[in-house]
């Protein structure tokens, strides 16, 4: 439009109305001011626009910036106590739950719990009934009436017979198992029970301070709904308890970090042990020594589950967070300090899969408390003063001055060496590799990969031929068949047996055809059996080619290579061989008697 005016200006001009150039050019500045205003006008109506709609439109539900944290704390849990002189102390719970609300940690979980406690049919999931029977009537009371059924049940020294054991057992495996169905539900996405982790318990039995394990049933919980479930175990005690009720399954990997000496307990977790059956390759332990420093914990426990994270893909994890391995502890011996224990968690929840934490072993209860306490920070992405709040459990922690991160490191000295933490990390990423792929619950019983190699170690002499080819399958069995279409006609007949015509009165003779090897050329499908091969393969090929030239003595075989039955034909044939057999050997015999005449008329 603006060019098509100034062409009429032009026009007109020049038609001679009278504009000059002046005009021309006055009019042309007069129209770009014209479509300026103009469009400031149309940018002002569309900033109004915007504006309106930006004020009506309807906010819309952002997704969570950070994960969603679940707390369960069973109400009156520390309160339960194993005897005066046992080291395990439930009131660490207690020191634990009162540092959470004292750092204002509970305005930063999202849900905190009371769960109830767990039923006998869900104990019962994994445990024997009569195991759970003897735990629901034994009392400090009646223990001597039931003595017999104490030492079958292992409930001795380690693990006492204390009032309301039953009780608090149903507590902390409660709380494992409503984490658990929270994280099956996807209403959350990190569940915290410190009351649980007892993970020694067996099916059967108690051992190691446990009584039921509450992570076996957590991870039964967990896999209705997930198809991999990975256990990590990070207490300076071997997860033996746990490794045992998932040995032979491959949707629960468990992966053991603890001090390994052969009689440190439960004496269990060689770098060897790893699993059986589906289960091959599926349970890792990473045995380490005394003294192990954060450095040394942290750099083998990052390649180690970055590894398996990444081979087994698990879709939910779950970690024992025992304590014990903290420097200074009662029963430990490493040294490790609150931070590193707390950065394994935090490597863990990088990985964004449902997460239930539990915890586990810990007998410095201020100690443990003051771990699982950062560790909660850590889980909910909150950052704590390293001053330690005003509880009602002040004294515990006066020696430290009241600090988070007290020292704890350098107390013992560290028995592990940069090669021997090489050696197990680079073993644990050999075993990983026979995970081809992460094992799908809905197609594959197993891993694709694992499967194959459980194969072939079952395969047969006959079964390897035929990968092979298939012209000598089957060629390994002691017992004769035959074809459909072959005839046997007695103990004479030529075709039973790779010689020749054998006499009535003896036994036909087998011959066992030599395996051929997979660089041997392969017979045609045609030649049917022949006498026993050659012994070497140059030997094959020479007889292969010198098929057509004349033996030295010809054999009367006639077999039919492609089974068919014997024909008037082929008896012809076979007069016609033996006549000319007969004739070879005439002369042969012919010629030894003429040699020697002629040999003494020459001496003479």
């Amino acid at each position: 439009m603006h060019v098509g005016l100034r062409e009429w200006w032009a026009t007109n001009a020049v038609g001679g109305l009278g504009f000059n150039s002046v005009h021309l050019l006055l009019a042309d500045n007069l129209f770009q001011r014209s479509i300026q205003e103009q469009r400031k006008t149309h940018r002002a109506s569309f900033a109004s626009i915007v504006v309106r709609l930006q004020v009506t439109k309807v906010p819309s539900r952002k997704p969570h910036s950070r994960p969603i944290v679940s707390y369960y704390f069973p109400e009156g849990v520390g309160e339960h106590h194993y005897g005066e002189r046992h080291p395990m102390k439930p009131h660490r719970l207690s020191l634990t739950n009162a540092l959470v609300m004292g750092y204002g940690l509970d305005k930063q979980i999202h849900n905190i719990y009371n769960p109830r406690p767990a039923t006998r049919a869900e104990l019962e999931v994994y445990h024997d009934p009569q195991y759970i029977e003897f735990l629901s009537k034994v009392t400090p009371g009646n223990q001597d009436e039931m003595k017999h059924l104490i030492d079958t049940f292992n409930c001795v020294e380690d693990c006492p017979v204390f009032a309301d054991m039953y009780d608090f057992c149903k507590m902390y495996a409660g709380g494992s198992l409503a984490g658990a169905r929270k994280l099956a539900a996807g209403t959350t996405d990190t569940a915290i029970n410190w009351s649980g982790g007892l993970h020694h318990a067996k099916r059967g039995e108690a051992s190691g301070f446990c009584y039921v394990n509450d992570a076996v049933l957590a991870i039964l919980e967990l896999l209705q709904y997930h198809p991999r479930v990975l256990y990590i175990d990070i207490d300076i005690h071997h997860g033996d308890g746990v490794e045992l009720a998932f040995y032979h399954s491959n949707r629960v990997m468990t992966v053991s970090f603890h001090k390994y000496t052969g009689d440190f307990f439960p004496g269990t977790g060689k770098l060897d042990d790893n699993g059986a059956g589906l289960g091959k390759y599926f349970c890792l332990n990473v045995p380490l020594q005394d003294g192990i420093d954060d450095n040394m914990y942290l750099t083998v426990f990052k390649e180690v589950i970055g590894n398996t994270v990444t081979h087994f893909q698990p879709t939910s994890i779950v970690l024992q967070c025992g304590a014990d391995s903290l420097g200074l502890d009662r029963l430990g011996a490493f040294n490790l300090s609150i931070a590193a224990h707390g950065e394994c968690v935090n490597f863990v929840r990088t990985f964004g899969v449902p997460l239930l934490i539990v915890g586990g072993g810990g007998y410095t209860i201020k100690n443990v408390s003051r771990c699982w306490t950062y560790e909660t920070a850590v889980l909910v992405d909150a950052a704590v003063p390293d001053e330690l709040p005003a509880t009602i459990y002040d004294s515990f922690f006066a020696d430290s001055g009241w600090k988070l991160h007290p020292p704890l490191t350098g107390k013992v000295e560290n028995q592990n060496s940069p090669a021997s933490l090489q050696r197990i990390t680079i073993s644990i990423a050999e075993k990983l590799r026979y995970l081809a792929g992460a094992p799908s619950v809905a197609m594959r019983e197993i891993p694709p990969g694992l499967e194959a190699w459980l194969a072939e170690e079952t395969k047969t002499a006959d079964e390897r031929d035929e990968e092979v080819g298939t012209a000598d399958a089957g060629e390994r069995r002691d017992d004769r068949t035959m074809a459909r279409n072959e005839f046997f006609e007695g103990e004479a007949d030529q075709d039973q047996d790779d010689g020749g015509a054998q006499e009535p009165s003896a036994a036909p003779e087998r011959v066992r055809p030599r395996r051929r090897g997979p660089g041997r050329p392969r017979k045609t499908r045609g030649r049917g059996r022949s006498a026993p091969g050659p012994s070497s393969l140059r030997d094959e090929v020479e007889v292969d080619e010198e098929t057509d030239e004349p033996a030295p003595r010809r054999t009367t075989r006639t077999k039919s290579a492609r089974g068919r039955s014997r024909t008037a034909r082929t008896r012809r044939k076979e007069k016609v061989v033996e006549k000319e057999s007969d004739k070879e050997d005439v002369e042969s015999e012919t010629n030894a008697d003429g040699t020697a005449p002629m040999d003494l008329d020459i001496e003479a």
